[in-house]
């Protein structure tokens, strides 16, 4: 029998159907009930057709207190701006949260404001929030009533460029481009996902003003890059699932490739879902459907004393990017495995 009850609220998005998903298997969480203001009164198979006949659960119109009620953990699916107006009586009714979106993911709620377009409503909470990203914040997640899981882009450009915050070589202006699946952009539909469109193209969207780009200063800045710039530029895709980052680092001509591979070796050697391939550099496919992330790097020449050091991040945007880290948050608030539901692999090709 199951030790800790979950609810979902915003249950009709892709987000949230990796997570029932997940957590449909999971032995030690039993999801207990999926709010959303759409499919009111439908089984979960309306939104989620993958989960026909799996569950006898319906989506409900729940107000955030009554889907608290008796849980253990309430995991957000809500879009920014409407997850932080939930989060207060959740917590009062006792519940721990743990939220995928950005509304609690910055400290200030100044940058809040001036990247998502809105007076953060309960800027008191910001401060108490853990940033929950496993391989910097583990210790502090397993502490937190209130986790902020990271942005999809958040997640693979910080993966990438970890190994040197840590080292103390990740300086001066970081150049990334990232390019994504149209899932992110959610399960309504929208110009820049139509399919015909979206099919035959590739196109940036908020070049160089990305709402991910704060969390990702704020982050590496505490693991050891607190005086980095970062031009970040975003590339819409023909993929539904799947990120590709790649970030261009200028570092000192006496680095070498053994100091780099060093680097990212000590980083992730302990880290159950980030993986260092040893005969190729990372590719979507190779995560794709599952909650790992693949990293690496390519080292440059000598140019004027300096060398280019590029590093390379690919994760699945819904899962490690969103859901299964969500779930993942969930495993180690609770006192869980971490890996529990989402040691999978995915499918190739």
């Amino acid at each position: 029998m199951a030790r800790f009850k979950a609810a979902i609220m915003g249950g009709s998005g892709y987000g949230a159907g990796e997570m029932i998903r997940r957590l449909l298997l999971h032995p030690e969480v039993e999801l207990a009930r999926v709010a959303s203001i759409d499919f009111v009164g439908e089984p979960l198979a309306a939104a989620h057709p993958n989960l026909e006949g799996l569950t006898d659960l319906k989506f409900e119109n729940l107000p955030p207190a009554e889907a608290a009620k008796g849980m253990d953990v309430v995991l957000l699916g809500l879009p920014h701006k409407v997850a932080a107006s939930v989060v207060p009586p959740i917590l009062e009714a006792g519940a721990k949260v743990v939220d995928l979106s950005g509304d609690f993911r910055l400290k200030s709620a100044a940058s809040y404001e001036a990247h998502y377009g809105a007076k953060h409503p309960h800027p008191e909470l910001l401060g108490t929030a853990v940033y929950g990203l496993p391989e910097t914040s583990r210790d502090a997640i397993r502490k937190a009533r209130l986790v902020a899981s990271p942005g999809c882009f958040a997640t693979a450009i910080q993966l990438g460029l970890l190994p040197l915050a840590k080292k103390g070589v990740l300086k001066g202006a970081v150049e990334t481009m990232g390019i994504t699946g149209s899932s992110g952009s959610g399960a309504a539909p929208q110009a820049g996902t139509h399919h015909p469109v979206r099919a035959v193209n590739l196109k940036t969207y908020k070049p160089l003003k990305h709402q991910h780009l704060p969390e990702i200063l704020e982050s590496l800045a505490g693991s050891g890059a607190p005086d980095i710039k970062l031009h970040f530029v975003p590339v819409s895709a023909p993929l539904s699932r799947g990120i590709f980052a790649t970030s261009f680092v200028t570092v000192d001509a006496s680095v070498t490739k053994d100091q780099v591979a060093e680097a990212f070796t000590q980083m992730f050697a302990n880290e159950p879902f980030v993986r260092v391939p040893k005969s190729r550099l990372p590719e979507v496919v190779a995560v794709s459907g599952s909650n790992y992330a693949e990293v690496g790097f390519e080292l440059g020449p000598v140019e004027g004393g300096t060398r280019t050091l590029a590093c390379f991040s690919a994760i699945d945007n819904l899962i490690k990017g969103g859901a299964g880290q969500g779930i993942q948050n969930m495993n180690l608030v609770l006192g869980l495995d971490e890996t529990l539901t989402l040691k999978d692999a995915g499918g190739f090709p």
